[in-house]
Formats: structure tokens, sequence, C-alpha cells
């Protein structure tokens, strides 16, 4: 497994000084939310360990000579002739074995995320990042103006998920730069410096669509949520 990565204090008070200034020219509320992972993907090792266990089988049904030659060899037996029960106890131990030990495997981080497909493992950010939006901000503000910036250090993904009064008015393709500007910095590591430049590109497309009203309000915390 991976360490946490955490965060300083430091870092901590330049992102939220980052969000407060970038609110300073737009009614839209940022909210930034930084996951160490965003799914254990339990169900998809489980897939691995029980197609490995009926690899194992397959191969036992296709070269079942070799299976019972190499126990004899390693049990030392003189040649015995298996029966049935017998080759069906060998083929349930084999397949436990290679179930458990696959899964085993699979408790080391880095090698379970290898082993999920790419596309399994945005659609499962995408969906966390939904339902921290929902908890965080969706509906939380007077005009529905919040909008979350989600970044999933595991999964090595981000996602940007806005409230009504910015889908309805910002295209999704406007977020690209901040996305752009997100991912460079945090892939050498530059975590804080990767969120408060997106920070700041998000600002300036929210100013431009939704620019701060006379009696705007800060409705939502401007520091950092760590999950």
């Amino acid at each position: 497994m991976t360490g946490r990565v955490e965060l300083s204090a430091a870092d901590q008070a330049r992102i939220s000084a980052a969000v407060h200034a970038a609110e300073s020219g737009t009614s839209g509320e940022i909210v930034t939310i930084l996951s160490d992972q965003s799914d254990d993907y339990a169900d998809i090792a489980l897939w691995w360990s029980a197609g490995v266990a009926l690899l194992a089988l397959a191969v036992l049904c296709v070269i079942p000579d070799f299976y019972l030659g190499l126990v004899d060899r390693a049990l030392g037996r003189w040649a015995v002739e298996w029966t049935p029960r017998a080759v069906l106890e060998l083929a349930l131990t084999v397949a436990s074995l290679k179930f458990i030990g696959m899964w085993g495997l699979q408790l080391w981080r880095p090698l379970r995320l290898w082993l999920v497909p790419a596309s399994v493992k945005s659609a499962r950010v995408r969906r966390r990042a939904v339902q921290c939006f929902r908890t965080a901000a969706e509906r939380r503000t007077t005009g529905r103006t919040g909008i979350l910036l989600y970044l999933s250090l595991a999964e090595h993904r981000a996602e940007i998920v806005a409230d009504a009064a910015i889908h309805a008015r910002v295209d999704p393709q406007e977020w690209g730069q901040a996305m752009a500007d997100l991912i460079g910095p945090v892939r050498d590591g530059r975590i804080a410096d990767g969120l408060i430049a997106a920070i700041g590109d998000v600002s300036k497309v929210l100013a431009a669509h939704l620019p701060r009203a006379t009696d705007d309000v800060n409705e939502l915390p401007d520091r950092i949520i760590a999950l």
C-alpha cells in the first residue's frame, strides 16, 4: 500500500487564500476536495481472482496428465490411478489456491489499481466526485452557483462538477485549461501548486459568466476538504 499524501498547513492556507481570491470576482462558490482514493475496486479484484482460478481449471482440463504427473512427482508417489474424487479434490485445491493467491497479490494497492481498466477508474472517480458535490456544494448556495474541484490521487484523475446555474452557462470544454494546469504540477508532486493554478483558471471562467454581485456573500467554506 502507498502512503497517504498529506498537505502541509502552509499549502492548505495557500489553497484557501486562492479560493478566497478567486471568489472575489464572481458569484460562483468554489469547493476543493482532495481524495486519497475514490474506490477500493474490491469487485474488480474479485473478478481477477475468479478469472485466474477458472483459468487454472481450464489448464487442468486441457492438460490433465501434466498436472497429475506434477502432483505425483511433488509428493514422491509411484504411479497411482487417479480416482474421479481425487481429481475433483485436486481441481478444488488448485482453484482455491489460485483465487487466494491472486486476491493476496492485489492487497498491494499499486497492482490492484494497475489491473483496473482506465474506463472503470474514470467512471468511479466521476461517480465519487458527483457524490461529494451533492454533499458539499449542490443546492447549498442561493443562486445554485457552487462548483467542485475534485482531485483523486491514487487514480491520477480530477473532475469539475458544477451546480445548475454554472452548468447552464458554461460549456464543459471551458474547464479544459483548468484541468491541464491542475494535472501537470500534480504529476510532479506539487499538489498545492496544481490546485491553485486550476482555481485561478476556474475563477476566470466564472467571472466571465457569473460576475460577482454587489450583495454576494461567501456561502461555502474556502478551505480544502481532505478525504
